[in-house]
């Protein structure tokens, strides 16, 4: 469970890293008041990778030091 935990957090995390680059490279000039639909998807994925990435985060943190080691 572990592993696939770490496994989780780190694809999320590469996935949050592009995802988060693309919505800057992808922003209008006029600003937040110009957003695009590529970028409003762009956002509303950036959010969902944050709420992957914090349970995969504490599943994996939680497998290590909470496992069984008796």
């Amino acid at each position: 469970m572990q592993k696939i935990a770490t496994n989780v957090f780190i694809y999320s995390s590469i996935v949050f890293g592009i995802v988060g680059v693309l919505m800057i490279l992808t922003l209008p000039d006029g600003g937040d008041a110009a957003k695009s639909g590529l970028n409003l998807i762009l956002s509303r994925l950036l959010s969902a990778t944050v709420f992957v990435i914090l349970p995969s985060f504490a599943l994996s943190i939680a497998g290590k030091y909470l496992g069984d080691k008796s």
